[in-house]
């Protein structure tokens, strides 16, 4: 099959971060918000991607530590009175913290069981969200103060301005990352334990940065989350959301960065272009899945990547992956 010449994810990353720093110049509140929200997703989705798709541990605790961030940030600030610069970052310790311990059963389990491991953590992390009262509320929730900012900005454009400088540097720093030794690490674990184990690869250490980084963007991203809507509740971290996490990255393709961010996008869209037709949503969403699992198992970046020469995954800088001498149609 004839490949097509078409602008490679640099060049498309490039353009999109264009477009996200002039978006407040041209948008309403509204897509303000949605773009804020974009950018949260796209955090979320490269940490998972980072996890499941280049490491190949199938864990469903993503949402759940994404509340954890939140509620964590949120605490901070409401029970300890903490600032904004300083319960982010306090959100992220923690959810990073929970993250590295959960690299530990990850050595025993693997597959269909560590899937279900971290499931059952996720249901009881929202168990506790909801009825461990005398601490994060409750069920009902609870409201964040607003953080101090400058009078020339707004709260939605000071929210929409954290969201996307963290969502460009954590692209950019998983971007290299699966280019390092580090990143290779993680793929050969994904492609088989035994044989990475042999050539010097280390188990614990590998999965533990694997976790570890996942839930450090899933901090991140909570703590984003509690500074754009002001308010944190347990219903924002349930198996929906754990979900919409999980198809991100099979729709935009896993083991690649710039699929993380496509898939991110694309349901999102999904999600905001049919919110007054919640049946037509489930429908659209249900086929979405279906279409990609079917016809683009690879996802959208991986179909790209069977097109375009210049979508190939690559994981060393400065060196171009040879192409196949017949491609696979």
């Amino acid at each position: 099959m004839k490949r097509l010449h078409l602008p490679g994810p640099a060049s498309c990353g490039a353009a999109v971060l264009v477009l996200f720093a002039v978006l407040p110049l041209v948008a309403n509140p509204y897509f303000l918000f949605i773009g804020n929200q974009l950018c949260i997703y796209v955090i979320l989705s490269v940490g998972l991607n980072l996890l499941v798709g280049y490491a190949g541990q199938l864990a469903f605790a993503q949402a759940a530590l994404f509340g954890i961030g939140a509620y964590a940030a949120g605490l901070a600030q409401v029970r300890l009175g903490l600032p904004l610069i300083v319960a982010i970052p306090g959100g992220l310790v923690v959810a990073t913290v929970i993250g590295l311990a959960m690299a530990l059963p990850a050595l025993r389990l693997s597959g269909h069981y560590l899937a279900l491991a971290t499931l059952a953590f996720a249901q009881f992390t929202n168990w506790v969200f909801q009825h461990w009262d005398s601490v994060t509320f409750g069920g009902g929730g609870f409201r964040v103060p607003p953080p101090p900012r400058p009078a020339f900005l707004s709260a939605g454009l000071q929210s929409y301005y954290i969201a996307f400088v963290c969502a460009a540097l954590v692209t950019l720093a998983a971007s290299r990352l699966v280019c390092s030794r580090i990143g290779r690490a993680m793929i050969a674990v994904r492609d088989g334990e035994v044989a990475a184990e042999s050539l010097g690869v280390h188990l614990l250490g590998t999965k533990s940065i694997a976790f570890g980084l996942s839930a450090a963007c899933a901090g991140i991203a909570g703590g984003l989350q509690t500074l754009m809507l002001g308010f944190v509740s347990p219903e924002s971290f349930d198996l929906t959301q754990m979900v919409l996490q999980q198809a991100m990255i099979v729709v935009g393709g896993l083991g690649s960065i710039a699929g993380s961010v496509i898939g991110a996008a694309v349901l999102m869209g999904l999600q905001e272009g049919l919110r007054a037709f919640q049946s037509a949503q489930e429908i659209a969403f249900g086929g979405l899945l279906l279409g990609v699992v079917v016809l683009a198992p690879g996802g959208i970046a991986g179909f790209m990547a069977r097109r375009a020469a210049g979508w190939r995954e690559q994981y060393l800088w400065g060196r171009k992956p040879p192409l196949p001498a017949n491609p696979a149609p």
